[in-house]
């Protein structure tokens, strides 16, 4: 491929001079799935994005009350809500949402607030017969129906037709649970754009929650999610994955307003290293990074990208209970295909077991945010799904390395380089004469697009 490409408006897109990710599907033996071929090659403009959105109590605020309150965002897989009577607590900055499921199935949502003082009816994770409120013993049904008080004769004024609580709307997609506190909103359907098409054929809803680690990082939420919305950082943050993932090249896509996806190869050197490493060499650094042992033998005239999809197959078909021999292409099974839902839920694509990562404030602190990562692992249909991994929850100053016990060695160090990034990052803005950060074309796209739809969210 040349090292430009021209978009359809005219406009030249510098792109990495060697092959592209559709000349690697071009190699698969295979039926490619149409999602994948598909290549937005969008150009959004090189202007610079100001720092204040980064480092700003006021600019914080109003994303409070534009994008927390007005978008659809993930708040817990369907797991945590199996039976009547099941629930979950989602907090988002100062807002805190109760989730549910009442006596006929129905999944509910409710703001968090007892109408009478105001204390929260429910902290965490559990299982209830009523929401009853600790402090004075006011009491609603699952349904969200008043049941009563204490002492009644006192609360003439309280009637049960006014004091329902009030709900926020809930709606499901892939086993996860969305909230949406506008009701004016769009319903998740359309506000998913182009994502259920491209995505339903993994079955993320056919999954449980293998890992979930929890992290709280000291810099605002939208520094961390954007270092995981481009992978043009590995290259100097790194260089472990150089003799096998195909950095440069990563294709980045945009669709609408609220989609976006980077897709990076496995299996085959980066293109600006790819002399140093043979393909053996390749295949040993994912086995070490994968914390194996073994060294699978690459034969003559292979692949390490074909030997990879070789040896992951048959886990990935016992975990399904399926055979995709023949009906997986190796992208498949080992790339890293990571869409983006406006503003922060993150699930990888693909029929093996998957990351799905989430960035939300830490409360109303500008300068933190939680960042979970979910590994979703397939079970084979029509058995019961397996028991969702605890969280593992790792405090500001806890390093990624600290989880080990349950992301491996490999997995843990690879979070900890991008943890070490990202406080530096927030540092360095606050610190900035420039005032502005300048973005790529293209492999920084997808920070662009975030931005932009960023700013149509604020400017309503």
């Amino acid at each position: 491929m040349n090292e430009k490409t021209k978009h359809t408006d005219g406009q030249i897109i510098a792109r990495a001079p060697s092959y592209s990710f559709q000349d690697l599907l071009d190699r698969e033996v295979a039926p490619v799935p149409d999602a994948l071929r598909e290549s937005t090659e969008t150009f959004l403009g090189s202007e610079d994005l100001g720092i204040e959105r980064y480092i700003s109590p006021e600019f914080f605020a109003r994303e409070v009350e534009k994008v927390w309150r007005k978008t659809w965002q993930v708040a817990c897989r369907e797991s945590r809500l199996r039976r009547p009577g099941d629930y979950f607590v989602y907090d988002i900055v100062n807002d805190s949402i109760l989730l549910t499921r009442d006596d006929s199935g129905a999944l509910k949502g409710y703001y968090n607030s007892c109408l009478h003082r105001g204390r929260a009816l429910k902290r965490g994770a559990g299982r209830t017969e009523n929401l009853r409120c600790p402090y004075h013993g006011w009491s609603w049904n699952l349904a969200g129906e008043f049941e009563g008080a204490p002492c009644p004769w006192d609360f003439p004024h309280v009637t049960q037709e006014k004091f329902s609580l009030p709900e926020v709307r809930v709606a499901t997609w892939g086993g996860w649970v969305f909230i949406n506190m506008d009701e004016a909103a769009p319903s998740l359907e359309d506000y998913m754009e182009v994502l259920p098409a491209h995505m339903n054929q993994w079955k993320h809803e056919q999954r449980y929650v293998s890992m979930h680690v929890e992290k709280v990082i000291a810099a605002n939420w939208k520094v961390a999610l954007e270092a995981f919305i481009e992978s043009y950082h590995a290259i100097a943050t790194h260089p472990q994955l150089m003799p096998f993932q195909a950095i440069d090249n990563s294709q980045y896509d945009v669709w609408g307003d609220h989609v976006s996806r980077t897709i990076t190869a496995y299996g085959v050197a980066n293109p600006s290293h790819a002399e140093l490493f043979t393909e053996q060499q390749s295949m040993d650094a994912m086995m070490e990074l994968a914390g194996s042992e073994e060294r699978p033998e690459v034969a003559p005239l292979q692949t390490a990208r074909e030997k990879l999809a070789e040896i992951t197959l048959p886990s990935v078909n016992e975990q399904a209970g399926e055979d995709f021999s023949g009906r997986a292409t190796m992208s498949e099974l080992m790339d890293s295909t990571l869409y983006l839902l406006f503003p922060n839920f993150a699930p990888w694509a693909g029929h093996g077991t998957v990351i799905t990562y989430r960035h939300r404030p830490n409360g109303d602190d500008v300068d933190s945010c939680i960042m979970d990562i979910f590994l979703l692992t397939r079970y084979p249909e029509g058995t019961p799904p397996p028991d969702d991994a605890p969280t593992f929850r790792l405090g500001i100053d806890e390093p990624f390395s600290d989880a080990a016990e349950v992301m491996g060695a490999g997995l843990s160090n690879v979070f900890n380089q991008d943890g070490a990034n990202l406080p530096q990052v927030q540092k360095g803005l606050k610190a900035s004469k420039k005032g502005a950060v300048t973005l790529g074309n293209y492999q920084e796209v997808r920070v662009r697009h975030f931005n932009q739809t960023l700013d149509k969210y604020l400017n309503t």
